[in-house]
């Protein structure tokens, strides 16, 4: 059985005793709003003591809700899926935070979650890449599951917390799982119905090349007229069956993947052919910028990847057609712990763009340490003020500077078939954060913290206090103990889990820390280094590339800097990766502390998982401690001026 969540049944004592007014309204979500209410033991009445009424005021835009009133309490929604996110939020949300009779309207229109789940088992990949929550919750090794009650239940959080798209299959797609688009499709209608109740559009991941693999034609360049034609009429049939599918999620030209480099085209020709087959039916092409050279020469300091999706994409602003979303990793690199914004996401004007985070955890833990990422998504990625004026990221990604077009938000999940849906209970926490940030990115992380824990654990006061504690500053901790100073990437090839220091360091993925006798870092800057500054604008570019200016926790992305470099504090480069490090560990040590007080608090098999994973991220602190202090000391010859010992 799948664990409730945050949306717990204690949650729903709100709904007890209450006469219910459900407007009638023709939309699968009418029967959804229904389960939920009986889930409450609410009655359908139009009596008229303690009364909710669930509305649809036509007045509202779509997607929008209004809360009012306290007997009747007035939920309105703009449509249906207004109706149910409005529902959620007085269900589960701050009551202040709510702010009677206000109407919410989330920022950005396309929420998404972009699933990693492969249809066949991958011999490498497994059935879930990166699948640190189990299996997939829509394919069983080459078929749909028969017992799709879990996707219900899954649809249904992804609802509560706004999000309205799902990419269904790989952005990695292989090419025996294009039939996706064919021969099982009746697989994604079947997808669709149960996520259609919840108001979320399903979509695919397509392979670049399926006119060849599928079609059966000799090309699949993008300005050949039969290649139009045949993406014309598979989108056509798609949409027969699916009226309201979403539309395509294409990574082309990267990591081996076809694209339109092959036909000497542009990534606007590529994307455009797929737009124009989606145009006339609604339909949105997500296209992503993760496009880089992964065959590079680490002796040739004049590649950088960081600079890749820029130098790429950057010469094509306007010439994308309106259904085209240009998906966007944060960062440059690839979801680390710790990189500067992309400096893409503020650089084509004339283009939507949609922002990608990381749920998954693929280098934050894998959802075995604690990380809570939405103070990290908020502080970092969604305030950041690319102009270092009053506009935020996340305006620009919402379509609010002048000539923008609105884009989206996505991020690239792998929520499975285990008990807690994310592998560690806590890690729920990211999901329901993720959604509650793509509605309102001006949100305060920690109150909606708050909000998870109240709904999920139901605490008394001293419990939400420590798991507040435990999880709020997580991702400051995850650093401390890992890779420092925004230099990123110190794991293992492979799994990505787990210190190794000069793991990728001579590999051709381009991700490389450069650390020698004489220091460590990466030069990216505009007078000795491959440039990468110049890619931002001001005041961000000089900042960036003055290691007197430069934020100290990005020195090591942007700087190579001698080991006895003296940070802001007076501390040496070397004595605070010695000092983060130990301090980390300690600071693990005493997050179990705090959890083995809550025994008997929580509920057993809750407190048995976190137990056993706080076990594993203790041992993994100090892994990651005893590798990179050891090999500060080998490689400076600095010792740690506290001679502490190994762990």
């Amino acid at each position: 059985m799948a664990h409730p969540a945050w949306l717990a049944p204690t949650t729903y004592a709100k709904l007890r005793h209450r006469f219910v007014w459900l407007d009638a309204f023709d939309s699968p979500i009418r029967a959804s709003l229904l389960g939920e209410l009986k889930r409450g033991d609410a009655e359908l009445s139009d009596r008229s003591q303690a009364e909710l009424h669930l509305v649809i005021d036509s007045g509202l835009a779509p997607e929008t809700f209004r809360v009012s009133g306290e007997n009747p309490t007035v939920v309105a929604g703009g449509d249906p899926a207004g109706l149910l996110y409005g529902f959620f939020r007085w269900l589960t949300g701050n009551p202040d935070e709510l702010s009677t009779g206000r109407v919410h309207a989330p920022a950005i229109p396309i929420r998404m979650v972009d699933h990693w789940d492969n249809v066949d088992i991958h011999p490498v990949m497994g059935q879930v890449e990166r699948g640190y929550a189990g299996s997939s919750l829509f394919y069983d090794d080459g078929r749909l599951r028969w017992n799709l009650d879990r996707v219900d239940d899954y649809a249904r959080l992804l609802a509560s917390v706004g999000i309205n798209a799902v990419c269904l299959n790989n952005v990695n797609v292989h090419a025996t799982e294009t039939t996706l688009l064919t021969t099982r499709l009746e697989w994604v209608e079947r997808l669709a119905r149960h996520f259609r109740a919840w108001g979320v559009r399903v979509h695919l991941s397509v392979n670049f090349a399926s006119p060849i693999v599928l079609g059966k034609l000799d090309t699949c360049d993008p300005l050949a007229p039969t290649v139009q034609q045949w993406w014309d009429a598979v989108t056509d049939e798609v949409y027969a069956r699916i009226p309201d599918f979403g539309g395509y999620v294409v990574k082309a030209d990267s990591e081996g993947q076809p694209g339109p480099f092959a036909y000497q085209r542009t990534h606007a020709d590529g994307a455009n052919l797929l737009a124009r087959a989606v145009a006339r039916h609604g339909g949105r092409v997500h296209w992503r910028c993760f496009v880089y050279n992964h065959r590079q020469d680490w002796r040739d300091r004049s590649t950088d990847r960081a600079r890749a999706a820029y130098d790429h994409f950057i010469g094509l602003d306007g010439d994308f057609d309106a259904e085209v979303i240009l998906q966007i990793k944060h960062g440059p690199i690839d979801f680390q712990i710790r990189e500067p914004v992309s400096p893409l996401l503020a650089a084509m004007p004339h283009t939507a763009v949609g922002l990608e985070v990381q749920l998954t955890q693929e280098y934050t833990g894998q959802q075995r340490h604690i990380c809570y990422l939405p103070q990290r998504w908020a502080e970092q990625v969604l305030d950041f003020r690319p102009w270092g004026d009053e506009r935020a990221q996340w305006e620009v990604v919402a379509g609010r500077g002048p000539g923008s077009r609105p884009g989206s938000i996505v991020a690239v999940a792998n929520v499975g078939t285990d008990e807690f849906w994310t592998g560690h209970p806590f890690a729920q926490a990211n999901l329901y954060g993720y959604g509650r940030l793509a509605w309102d990115p001006t949100s305060d992380p920690s109150a909606i913290l708050d909000d998870w824990i109240r709904s999920t654990f139901a605490p008394l006061p001293t419990v939400h206090e420590a798991l507040r504690s435990m999880i709020l500053d997580s991702c400051d901790l995850y650093e401390s103990y890992t890779a420092p100073l925004g230099v990123g990437f110190m794991v293992t090839p492979g799994n990505h889990y787990g210190p190794n220091i000069d793991g990728y360091e001579y590999s051709p993925w381009g991700t490389y820390h450069f650390a020698d006798r004489d220091g460590i870092g990466v030069d990216r800057t505009s007078t000795s280094g491959s440039g990468y500054t110049t890619q931002y604008h001001q005041p961000w570019s000089t900042l960036y590339d003055s290691v007197d200016t430069c934020p100290t926790e990005l020195l090591l992305f942007f700087h190579h800097v001698a080991w006895n470099h003296r940070l802001p504090d007076g501390t040496t480069v070397a004595q605070h990766i010695y000092d983060i490090h130990f301090g980390g560990v300690e600071a693990v040590k005493r997050l179990c502390e705090t959890w083995q007080e809550l025994r008997g608090q929580i509920e057993p098999t809750t407190y048995d998982r976190v137990s056993l994973l706080l076990s594993e991220q203790l041992a993994n602190a100090g892994q990651w401690c005893d590798t990179l202090t050891s090999y500060v000391w080998r490689h400076s010859g600095i010792p740690d001026s506290d001679q502490r010992p190994l762990y």
